[in-house]
């Protein structure tokens, strides 16, 4: 279809079901149509509707369970979320990718050139050359294109804003060139390793596996050139809970050392057992060999061993609670997760600056809230940024007002779990 074909179809509601297909909700479909529209539009302004369009979509992930595990080749539980990035892509009968980003310079890549550049590392250039460099490695098409994209995933949240972009580039030349045949797996892959070696970014694959698969996605890194990635069947539009991901201000920028203690502790202790990761042992091993392993790491590596070895059960439980419809068994894990994290995996707050305890903060207003209702945990790598609530969609007015009185307006971001991953739209 042209693009003005799709911006009377979409305005006259002629596309409300596909677009309800991934969005779920009414509400949502109503102002979908209107982001859409305004995308198409973009597009018209910069390259033209004399040409077929296709529209694709990818969303943004929320790490559900399994926190700081995929490090040492763990467990993890992870979803896709209703929030999105979209383009609008035309073929150009080119050699030239050209992709513009509403409100960013528009990226330009030569398909003759297909190499890592470091000059390019952490701009998104460097993400559309690398998929498209791997996906023709794989034996699959690629060709020139035009796209605008247009995304609601917000940077620094937690919700991987650049997996879906990358997720995003990657079905769409699936849909372009390929027939839609690239598999979610194939194009989560793809992603990781566009965003390792072209944008320099040693990411592991959880990111990029919720946004393309789509729904809770449960994933087991013990291998991880293959991973055993599994959709759990859950239908969370029907559980009478809304997912809230609370923005409490805090700045990631000097989290570097925090970030990474967590895994070098967590190996540390793995290379104290002569492993180099965690998941090369098993908890039984782990407790039988604490009495010589106390005195040789310290006692917040072993803290965070526990944590790691009991957060990969509570994954497994998770998905078997979702899978058996047990949404209530579910939360109580879930509180588990986020209790684990705070109390041994210590990542709720940094030790380099004891006082500022924004999301301890968060968690304590959830709970008083939200105890025997919900479920809440840190959110994501931890030490500031986000904490994670399931709120009762009865009780969301009351708990939206009330963090949002403390942590500001519009910092309690109301998700639902979105049951569709990568994908053509229309």
């Amino acid at each position: 279809m042209k693009p003005q074909e799709y911006i009377d179809a979409i305005a006259a509601g002629e596309k409300d079901e596909e677009l309800k297909a991934v969005y779920v909700l009414d509400s949502a479909v109503e102002l979908q149509r209107t982001r859409y529209i305004n995308t198409i539009r973009e597009f018209i302004g910069i390259f033209g509707g004399d040409r077929d369009v296709i529209i694709t979509s990818a969303p943004g992930r929320t790490e559900v369970c399994g926190n700081h595990t995929d490090h040492n080749n763990g467990k993890v539980l992870a979803a896709s979320v209703n929030l999105d990035a979209i383009a609008v892509c035309a073929l150009n009968e080119s050699n030239t990718v050209r992709v513009q980003s509403i409100g960013h310079a528009m990226n330009v890549v030569d398909l003759d050139k297909l190499l890592p550049d470091e000059a390019e590392f952490g701009h998104s250039t460097a993400m559309v050359r690398g998929v498209a460099a791997k996906i023709k490695d794989m034996g699959y098409s690629v060709g020139g294109f035009d796209a605008v994209t247009a995304s609601d995933v917000m940077g620094g949240s937690g919700l991987s804003s650049s997996a879906a972009f990358e997720v995003l580039l990657g079905t769409s030349i699936s849909y372009l060139f390929n027939d839609g045949k690239i598999s979610p797996v194939e194009i989560a892959k793809i992603a990781q390793y566009s965003e390792n070696v072209f944008f320099g970014k040693p990411s592991g694959l959880l990111d990029q596996t919720a946004s393309s698969v789509g729904t809770f996605v449960t994933i087991d890194f013990k291998s991880t050139e293959n991973p055993v990635i599994k959709k759990v069947d859950f239908d969370f539009s029907a559980s009478g809970y809304s997912l809230c991901i609370v923005d409490t201000g805090g700045s990631h920028s000097d989290l570097t050392d925090d970030y990474a203690a967590v895994r070098g502790e967590m190996e540390s202790v793995a290379e104290a057992m002569g492993k180099s990761v965690l998941r090369e042992t098993d908890y039984g091993e782990f407790k039988k060999a604490l009495p010589e392993l106390f005195g040789k790491v310290s006692e917040r590596a072993l803290l965070r061993a526990f944590h790691f070895y009991n957060e990969n059960i509570r994954v497994e439980k998770a998905v078997e609670a979702l899978e058996s419809g047990n949404f209530d068994a579910f939360k109580e894990i879930i509180i588990d997760s986020g209790r684990s994290s705070y109390m041994y995996n210590q990542n709720v707050y940094s030790p380099s600056n004891p006082t500022s305890q924004r999301l301890s903060l968060a968690l304590c207003v959830t709970e008083d809230i939200l105890k025997g209702k919900g479920a809440y945990r840190v959110h994501g790598g931890g030490f500031a940024g986000t904490i994670q609530a399931f709120v009762p969609n009865e009780m969301l007015d009351e708990y939206k007002a009330a963090i949002e009185s403390v942590f500001g307006a519009g910092n309690c971001h109301v998700l639902i779990i979105r049951p569709i991953g990568g994908t053509k739209v229309m």
